[in-house]
């Protein structure tokens, strides 16, 4: 009997922190239909034309600040910790692989390989908790796109989200823990953001999504497949395990690109806000990332929390996302086998 398949995607990375692969990853990256959502020529003339070119040479040298002589990328060196670890746990019976949406490993060289070995069915597992359509929905499309060049087509279920998930909620909590969150004058969920445009696109009952303040607040059958709602529904769900009363804590979008409107609260707006407030220590979350990397080891750790010191904060911490904990390594066995 053949091995099961377990495909482990994330978003990716580039191939070194050098200008010319940084160009390569943004530019894949990009000009995916999902993530610039906009007419396929003006999507062509702003990456290719403008944001490529100017944001590339800046973009390396960020990474050039968080890559290792040693492990490189941290995305990919706790992304490769989590397949591994989970081909221990899962035994002989399964055949696990990593894939990034964009650049190395490629989605087409996992998928080669299930094949090779004969699988013939396939879990795939997006690491991104929350849906989103530039995210998920990109992966589902790619992986789909290969497959429907085989003669024969495997069985293929995918994770569509795992917002709610117990045992990572219960990694963040426990992470957190070291920190004494009861001990900082604020709490930020900080996950990344998305076009406000993309959230309308996903109200099927075209009748929701935006139309009033608190639409994202609880999660509901009219907003269930919502990034931003769910995102609300994984922050709410990390503050009851840790007992953090509802004014203490923010819930706010980063990463933000170009003029149109996103997800709001912003996180930049958010630390400003904190800084005039008199807070002086502020703890952050990002549970929109299962592995740390460049915007939660920089964004976070270095560009807010310099801006928050420069509004008169003193300290800005980051609970380290999930990484290679061993209940999130439980939690994407469950996800695997269900």
């Amino acid at each position: 009997m053949s091995k099961k398949g377990v495909l482990l995607i994330n978003l990716g990375t580039p191939d070194s922190p050098s200008t010319s692969d940084v160009r390569k990853y943004l530019g894949e990256f990009l000009m995916d239909p999902r993530v610039i959502d906009v007419n396929p020529v003006l999507r062509t003339f702003l990456v290719k034309g403008i944001i490529v070119p100017f944001r590339s040479p800046k973009s390396a040298k960020l990474y050039q600040k968080i890559w290792s002589d040693t492990t490189g990328s941290p995305l990919l060196y706790y992304s490769i910790l989590q397949r591994d670890l989970l081909r221990e746990k899962l035994g002989d019976g399964y055949q696990v692989e990593l894939a990034m949406r964009y650049q190395s490993p490629s989605i087409q060289s996992a998928l080669d390989a299930f094949k090779d070995a004969l699988v013939d069915d396939i879990r795939v597992i997006p690491l991104f908790p929350q849906y989103a359509m530039a995210s998920t929905g990109s992966v589902y499309d790619k992986v789909m796109e290969i497959v429907s060049t085989w003669t024969t087509k495997p069985n293929i279920s995918f994770i569509n989200s795992f917002h709610d998930d117990d045992l990572m909620i219960a990694t963040f909590a426990d992470n957190a823990q070291k920190y004494k969150p009861e001990t900082y004058d604020h709490i930020l969920f900080s996950f990344h953001g998305l076009p406000q445009r993309q959230l309308i696109k996903s109200d099927h009952t075209h009748n929701h999504c935006l139309k009033s303040a608190d639409c994202c607040q609880t999660l509901t059958d009219a907003n269930k497949t919502c990034y931003s709602a769910q995102s609300h529904h994984t922050a709410k769900l990390i503050a009851e395990k840790l007992n953090i009363p509802k004014e203490k804590y923010t819930i706010c979008f980063q990463s933000r690109l170009g003029s149109d409107p996103w997800v709001q609260p912003y996180t930049s707006e958010i630390v400003a806000k904190l800084g005039a407030e008199g807070k002086k220590r502020v703890l952050v979350f990002c549970p929109a990332f299962v592995a740390d990397c460049l915007e939660t080891v920089y964004e976070v750790t270095v560009e807010y929390g310099e801006e928050f010191k420069a509004l008169g904060g003193e300290h800005m911490q980051l609970v380290e996302s999930l990484n290679d904990a061993p209940m999130f390594i439980e939690s994407l066995k469950r996800m695997a086998v269900k």
